[in-house]
C-alpha cells in the first residue's frame, strides 16, 4: 500500500491516483486550484451569476434557485453566496434523517432567520430510516446511504415540483480525491450519483426488504430524464466558481450567522465543523470506511488541512496514528440501540466488508495492515 508523500491519502481511497512522484490526484489537483489567478475567479463568479439571473428570468416559482442545505457550514456558504453576494431569493431544501447533533439541529433551524428565506425540510417516516440503517449496513456497509441519497433525490423531486430549474450544491469531488479538474466545470448529473453517492444501489433495492414498500421510499425516486429535461434542471457546484477553503468559510460563518460548531469533540476526528447533520457520520459511519478500507475521518481531514497548509504532514500522520483506529464506543452504542443490534453482529457484518487489498491476518487471528508511519 502506498500513501501520498504530500498528503497522508493511502492509494486505496476512492477514485485517487498516486502518480510517479509519490503525488495523489487530489494534491495534484489542489495545485490547480492554488494556481488559478483571482481574475479568473472573478471571470467565473460572473459566469456562476449569469446562469442564474437567465436562468430565474423564465421562472415563474418565486425562487431564483434551490440549495439543497443540511445546515452544516458549507450549507451556509452556499446560502451566503447566493442570497448576500448576488441578491438571490433562493429555496432552501433539507432532507432531514433524524440523527442531528444538538448543535446541527440549531444551525439547521437558525437558516431562515438569518438569511430571511423560505425552507422546505423533509423527513422520512422514523420507522423507515431506521430499517434502511439496518438494510443498507447489512447491504454496503453504509448504515447513511439514507443520507446520502436524500440530499440527493429530495432537492430534485422538489425542483421539479415547483419547475425550479437551477440546484446549487457546495464542494465538488475534486476535494477529496482529485477525479475532477477545476476546469471541467463539473455539474450534477444523475449518473455520478448513483455510481459515486449512491453506491450503485437504488430505492428498488430496498423494496421487500424488512416490508418496505415502494410508497415507503416515494422520496428516493429520481425524476425521469424526460423531466429533467422538460424543467432543463441543472446542478451547479460553488466549488467550480468560488475557491472553496472550508476551515475560513466555517469562520466566516461564525462570525457573521453565530453557526455553531460540534460543542463536543468526536472519537475518531479532531475536527468540530463538519458533519453535524448526523451524529453517526463521523462515528460508526467512518468506522465502517476505516474496517473497508483502512483510513477514516481523521485522514481526510488531515489530507485537506496539509493542502491548504494549516498542518504539516508530520502533523496530519500524528493525528491519524491518534484517530483513525478508534472504535467509536459512546457513538456506537447508541446506533445500536436506535436499530435494536447486538455488538457481536455488528462487527461479524463489519467485518465481512474488510477489503483484503488492506487487511489480513496475524497468526493469532488478529486483523492487521499497513500504517502510513511504517513508511
Amino acid at each position: 500500500m502506498r500513501f501520498c508523500q504530500k498528503c497522508v491519502y493511502p492509494e486505496i481511497s476512492v477514485n485517487l491516483m498516486i502518480d510517479d512522484e509519490g503525488v495523489c490526484s487530489a494534491c495534484r489537483v489542489a495545485e490547480e486550484v492554488d494556481a488559478i489567478e483571482e481574475k479568473e475567479w472573478d471571470r467565473r463568479k460572473n459566469i456562476f451569476y449569469d446562469i442564474i439571473n437567465k436562468a430565474s428570468a423564465t421562472n415563474t416559482s418565486g425562487y431564483d434557485c434551490i440549495i439543497p442545505v443540511s445546515g452544516g457550514k458549507d450549507s451556509y456558504y452556499q446560502a451566503h453566496v447566493i442570497k448576500e453576494v448576488f441578491g438571490f431569493n433562493p429555496l432552501l431544501v433539507t432532507y432531514h434523517g433524524n440523527n442531528y447533533l444538538e448543535e446541527g439541529q440549531k444551525n439547521l433551524d437558525r437558516m431562515r432567520h438569518v438569511f430571511n428565506v423560505d425552507h422546505y425540510i423533509f423527513g422520512a417516516g422514523i420507522d423507515t430510516i431506521k430499517k434502511l440503517n439496518r438494510i443498507c449496513f447489512k447491504k454496503m456497509g453504509d448504515m447513511n446511504w439514507h443520507n446520502h441519497a436524500g440530499i440527493f433525490t429530495v432537492p430534485i423531486i422538489v425542483a421539479v415540483k415547483f419547475r425550479i430549474p437551477i440546484v446549487i450544491w457546495g464542494e465538488i469531488a475534486w476535494d477529496q480525491s482529485g477525479m475532477f479538474s477545476p476546469d471541467d466545470f463539473v455539474e450534477y448529473n444523475k449518473r455520478m450519483v448513483l455510481e459515486h453517492d449512491l453506491r450503485g444501489f437504488t430505492c428498488k433495492d430496498m423494496v421487500g426488504e424488512e416490508g418496505l414498500t415502494e410508497n415507503n421510499l416515494r422520496w428516493l425516486q429520481m425524476p425521469s430524464d424526460e423531466e429533467f429535461a422538460d424543467i432543463g434542471i441543472r446542478g451547479l457546484y460553488v466549488g467550480n466558481f468560488f475557491k472553496w477553503e472550508p476551515n475560513k468559510h466555517a469562520q466566516l460563518m461564525i462570525d457573521k450567522y453565530q453557526w455553531e460548531p460540534s460543542r463536543q469533540p468526536f472519537e475518531r476526528t479532531y475536527r468540530r465543523i463538519s458533519n453535524l447533520d448526523d451524529m453517526h457520520e463521523n462515528g460508526i459511519h467512518d468506522y465502517m470506511k476505516y474496517i473497508k478500507f483502512g483510513y477514516g475521518r481523521a485522514s481526510d481531514h488531515a489530507s485537506k488541512d496539509i493542502r491548504t497548509g494549516d498542518m504539516t504532514r508530520e502533523e496530519g500522520i500524528e493525528l491519524v496514528r491518534k484517530y483513525d483506529h478508534v472504535k467509536p464506543r459512546r457513538d456506537l452504542s447508541r446506533w445500536l440501540e436506535y436499530v435494536d443490534m447486538e455488538e457481536k453482529e455488528f462487527d461479524e457484518i463489519a467485518d465481512s466488508f474488510r477489503d483484503p487489498r488492506v487487511w489480513s491476518k496475524d497468526s493469532k487471528g488478529n486483523w492487521k495492515k499497513q500504517n502510513i508511519w511504517d513508511e
